[in-house]
Parts: C-alpha cells; structure tokens; sequence
C-alpha cells in the first residue's frame, strides 16, 4: 500500500516563527537508532518511509550527536538541557554511567524548574508523555506535571497517540513519544553469550524484545539462503574491523558485559551481517509505528500548527569494529538522526551537514523557543530556530560529548579530540575527512600538531575543563 505520508511536499515559508502563535509540538525520538539508519540518508539496506517523510519537509542535521551514548544519561540531558555529569549519582560521582545515573537521589528546585516539561508549563502548554522513560525518579515525566498518555513502547503508544490526537485540545500541547525499537537488537548477542544468572533472568522476562528479535531476524518467504547473503542481507560495514591501536578504554567496556566481547571474538561474518540485517528490520517496524502518528496529523490537517522534531537518544555499532551496543565514541554510536519540519514555517528538504547539533543540549533551548519563551539550561546548548529559518548567527566550532570511558570534542572541521580515562589517560585525534570510518588516529602526526592543540584547547577550556 503506498504511503499516506509519501506524497505530501512544505513550500511556503513564513520569516520568523514569532508572527505565528505558539505551535503544538511532538517530540518523536527511538531507542538506539544511528544517523544513517534511515533511507531518506541513503542507506539501501532499510526502508523508512515516515522518517523519510519528515526530512522531506524539514531539516535534517547531518552532524548531530547524543550528550552521552547510552539511555539514561542521553535522556536525562535531554530533558534537563545539561550533561548527566553536572548530577552525582547516589556515590556522590558525576553521572556518566548508565546504571548509576538511574540512582541520582535528588535535584535542586532550579533544575527542577528549569526541566523541559516544568519550562513548558510555564509556558501555558499542557505536557505529555508516552512510552519508555528511563529516567531517576526526581526526573520522570509524571513527576515534572507531565500527563501520562500511554505506557506502552510499541504499537500500543502507536495507537494511543493517534486517539490522543484526534482529540480536541482547548491548550497547545507538548507531547514526547518515546519509542523503544530499534533497541531490541540489544538481546541477540546477549541471547547468544548469556553467561550469568542475572542475564538469564533479564532474558527470561524479555518475552517482548526477544519476539520481536526473532521476527526481525527471519528472512524473506521463498528466498534461498544463498539468495539472502548475495541480494538481501547487508554487507559488513568498511569498518569491521578493529581500529588501529584501538584504546584498552574500548576493550574495557567490551569487557564490562562478557557477551559483547563474546559477539567480536565469536560471532562468524555471516552473524554480523544478520545483526545488522535485524537491525534494519526492528527500524522499519518503529517507523511503520511513526507513520501511524504522521497520517492522523496529516488526516486532521493539523501539520500547519504542529512542530514535529525527530532524534533518537543514541546509534547502535551495527557491526563496526566487531561491535554491538552503545556506549563508545565512535560515530555509529554517538551520531543520531535529527530532523525538525513545520508545515508553512520551515521551508523542507533541506540538509544541514555544517553545523554541530547537539540533542540533549539543543532540544530544551529549541523547544523553548518554538514556545516563545527563553530557556534556562546549559549555556553551551542553542536554539537551532536561526538554521531553521535560514537566518546569520554564530553558531559553535567544536562540541562535547561524554561517555563512562572518557569525553570527546568534535571540531567543526571534523576532527574528533578524545581523552578516554577508564584504564589511564588514553588520548587520540581522528581526522573524519581522510578517516571518516574512524580506522586509525593521527594523534602523534606532526602534520596536526597545530589541530591537535587547538582541539585540547576546547576540551579544556570550553567543554571539559578540569578533565
């Protein structure tokens, strides 16, 4: 059936988002999808005609990365507007791991005050909130005033949504729609190298995730195996293997989860590229679960008086360097999609591939904006309203990114500064224009001892100073 979404084109575009009255918004992000998992970049391995949609008529931001790789701190920065290392866990540690970010026992009444959903209200918005959460308790949604649409990651907030949107609303709204998938290929290596007790009872429960895995993983009716590897499947990425001189702060956090050291060493060419053929599939099914949202908005001609943003809080490795999961700084990891479209304010299919976007330091001031007030968060993030209405500003050289193994800086240039810190200080320089798969370092090349400099120079001065 051909897409209620594919045929629909934005053209006009009106100067300044102020002469409009404040527009409902819909945050829309997944769970573990990388930038170039979607087609509309021009991956031929995955179809994903409502993300595709919203590129089409809206920017898509090309160098955009998650404040932190992983769930939980990516999500806390995203609705706070800071990095999860301005909080301490329970220990009383900056709040760059996963786990122990779920522990953050409190937060003060300004960064309560100032969170994304708290910052609308006072807006005269009314907040809402459906799917996956993954937050401390101080930061969850419904304890920020947000409104609870559905508890659901998958299909059932698909449907909630779209009821949630037929119906009237007598405020504008700011609704999030938290998407688990493509999250689920987190289980095939973990369903494949189980090597605890705790990880045998995680699988247990999983009953959700490892069906929808085992349906993702199924190859098409009728094709020969040797059909699917030669025609189907997708190849293994330019970067499989290792990088050169690869940090021990790498290999530490494969470590960390046996099963993930257990999927590099062991898993055949053919299994990789099943991963990341699963991979490709779990993303259709959330973007089949997207449009679901994106045809009620077109059917109630409600696009004009909508702002829709896209992102997701972190990529997945897909197989590059003999890796699965998150965490590292690498691009497939850190880099994430972002689009933002509004029918008749923001002129479509436009491609930003300059400026250095940053989602969980960006959305707040963003959001804001689009609301009409003025954000309270990290000074560092910006409002992304100048690039989208195509005006001058000055916008950032450099960016920072945080991780439990160490903190990065990518330059405007593309050059990516990373100090790792869980096994020593290991440092390294990456020229993504000769290197873009990220294979060797140029740290020690005198020819980038002036980059090289300049780069520490806004690791310490700018981003990460004391670290």
């Amino acid at each position: 059936m051909k897409s209620k979404v594919a045929a629909f084109a934005i053209s006009i575009i009106i100067p300044s988002f102020v002469e409009a009255k404040q527009p409902n918004i819909i945050y829309i992000f997944t769970d573990q999808q990388h930038a170039n998992m979607m087609s509309c970049t021009g991956n031929p391995w995955v179809k994903t005609p409502a993300m595709d949609f919203i590129a089409e008529n809206g920017v898509r931001f090309t160098r955009a990365y998650c404040a932190n790789p992983v769930s939980v701190p990516s999500r806390i920065s995203m609705i706070t507007g800071q990095f999860c290392g301005a909080f301490k866990d329970k220990n009383g540690n900056q709040a760059r791991e996963n786990d122990l970010a779920l522990t953050i026992p409190t937060i003060t009444d300004e960064v309560r005050n100032t969170t994304l959903p708290v910052s609308l209200q006072k807006a005269g918005y009314d907040v809402f909130y459906g799917g996956k959460v993954h937050l401390p308790k101080p930061l969850q949604p419904q304890n920020l005033g947000a409104k609870i649409i559905s508890t659901d990651e998958r299909e059932g907030l698909a449907n909630d949504a779209a009821e949630f949107l037929k119906q009237k609303h007598d405020k504008p709204f700011y609704l999030t729609l938290s998407f688990i998938n493509p999250h689920d290929i987190c289980f095939m290596a973990l369903r494949d190298y189980t090597s605890s007790q705790l990880e045998r009872n995680y699988i247990g429960k999983a009953t959700k995730e490892i069906s929808a895995l085992e349906k993702s993983l199924k190859i098409p009716e009728g094709v020969s195996e040797a059909d699917f590897f030669s025609k189907y499947c997708p190849p293994l990425p330019p970067n499989f293997e290792p990088q050169q001189n690869e940090p021990e702060a790498v290999r530490k956090l494969l470590e960390i989860r046996d099963f993930r050291i257990q999927a590099r060493e062991k898993y055949s060419e053919e299994q990789w590229r099943m991963h990341r053929w699963a991979y490709a599939r779990l993303t259709e099914q959330v973007d089949a679960q997207i449009q679901t949202v994106l045809n009620v908005l077109i059917e109630t001609n409600q696009l004009e008086n909508t702002v829709i943003i896209f992102s997701s809080d972190h990529g997945d490795m897909d197989g590059a360097h003999r890796m699965e999961h998150k965490t590292a700084l690498y691009e497939e990891s850190a880099g994430i999609p972002f689009m933002v479209m509004w029918k008749n304010q923001i002129k479509g299919g436009r491609v930003d591939s300059t400026h250095l976007i940053s989602n969980g330091l960006d959305l707040l001031p963003t959001v804001c904006d689009f609301a009409g007030i003025k954000a309270v968060a990290d000074p560092r993030g910006m409002s992304l309203s100048p690039l989208l209405e195509e005006t001058k500003t000055k916008w950032r050289k450099s960016l920072g990114v945080e991780t439990e193994i160490g903190r990065m800086v990518v330059t405007e240039d593309k050059l990516k500064y990373i100090k790792y810190d869980a096994v020593g200080i290991e440092e390294q320089l990456i020229d993504l224009n000769s290197d873009p798969y990220e294979m060797s370092h140029v740290t020690n090349d005198r020819k980038y001892t002036v980059k090289l400099k300049k780069a520490r120079k806004a690791y310490d001065k700018i981003w990460f100073t004391g670290f």
